[in-house]
């Protein structure tokens, strides 16, 4: 147990002035009565009221230390705890590209994807997990974690407009994010590796093909399994023009065969999705890959504690009250 106010503890030695003083001076403010002789009651048995009498001084000492506690916050937790759970390394790497707008899901691409990656996240909370975005280029949203809270955080605040606001190159570069994933996981230790790919188009941007990524992952011994999300059909999507949203039907181009040779490449798996519940089914069959034992290093976060101390002072100075004014009551 820490105290988080530890300058409050300065109070308790207010205790030794009281108890001076309570030695000192407490019999000049009890009541007297003059006799001649007290011979008689010296050997006179003593009572239990009188064995007790310091009582209600202790008590209410006990009261205040108990009061200087809770004000000096006492705080309680768990040291560093290893220990082994089953785990794998994984890197989402999903496409951004203006293209997820589309809305031949509802609402669109892009947040069917986040939504659905994001209950598949919450699902493994003992893997390491990262994030990579990537449109006509790529880069990081998230290194591997353990810290879902954080990654999940920076999943929700994924969007499409990136390459429209001139943050990022608009297009799809799958190779990018292929092999940005997997930099990402080549030093990891862990016997299973995992990359899941997502996008709705075919490489058309990028200074490394799909391919190449796709040996390259191979020869570091990462899976990927990949996902062609939406339809090849004609699809709604906004486009901002003068400043109003406006809507155009357009094809879409997925290049399926691409990605499936990436999958069959790294003894992965191909999918296809072109509905919430498809995609969902889709890392719920993810979700039964392999695990491997993986070490965890955890602290757990620190928990007030001043309830008992709160209560143990309440307790003691109503306990010191009633003894006052019934057990050890003085007349006059």
């Amino acid at each position: 147990m820490e105290f988080a106010s530890k300058g409050y503890l300065v109070l308790l030695l207010l205790l030794i002035p009281y108890i001076w003083w309570y030695i000192r001076f407490r019999k000049m403010s009890e009541p007297t009565m003059r006799m001649s002789d007290t011979f008689a009651y010296q050997k006179a048995p003593r009572s239990w009221r009188i064995r007790l009498i310091h009582l209600p001084m202790v008590l209410r000492c006990l009261a205040f230390t108990a009061v200087v506690f809770v004000l000096a916050r006492p705080q309680t937790y768990n040291a560093w705890s290893n220990k082994d759970v089953e785990g794998i390394d994984i890197m989402l790497a999903m496409d951004v590209s203006t293209s997820m707008l589309a809305e031949d899901v509802s609402p669109n691409r892009m947040e069917v994807a986040k939504d659905v990656a994001y209950d598949f996240i919450s699902d493994r909370p003992n893997d390491n997990i990262g994030l990579t975005i990537f449109a006509g280029e790529a880069f990081t949203q998230c290194p591997m974690t353990t810290d879902h809270a954080s990654l999940l955080n920076l999943l929700r605040n994924v969007r499409t407009d990136l390459a429209a606001n001139g943050l990022i190159e608009d297009g799809t570069a799958i190779g990018m994010g292929l092999a940005n994933a997997v930099s990402r996981l080549k030093d990891s230790k862990t016997k299973s590796r995992i990359v899941i790919l997502l996008t709705d188009g075919s490489n058309n941007s990028g200074d490394i093909s799909p391919m190449t990524a796709a040996e390259i992952a191979k020869s570091f011994g990462i899976r990927v399994y990949t996902i062609g999300f939406g339809t090849n059909g004609m699809a709604r999507y906004p486009i901002q023009i003068g400043g109003v949203t406006r809507y155009v039907q357009a094809k879409g181009e997925i290049d399926y065969k691409t990605l499936k040779d990436i999958a069959v490449t790294t003894n992965g798996n191909f999918y296809q999705a072109a509905s919430r519940k498809e995609l969902a089914q889709i890392y719920q069959d993810i979700d039964k890959l392999e695990k491997t034992k993986m070490a965890s290093k955890s602290l757990a976060r620190f928990y007030e504690a001043y309830q008992p101390f709160a209560l143990a002072a309440f307790l003691l100075l109503l306990l010191e009250i009633l003894l006052r004014i019934t057990v050890f009551r003085r007349i006059p």
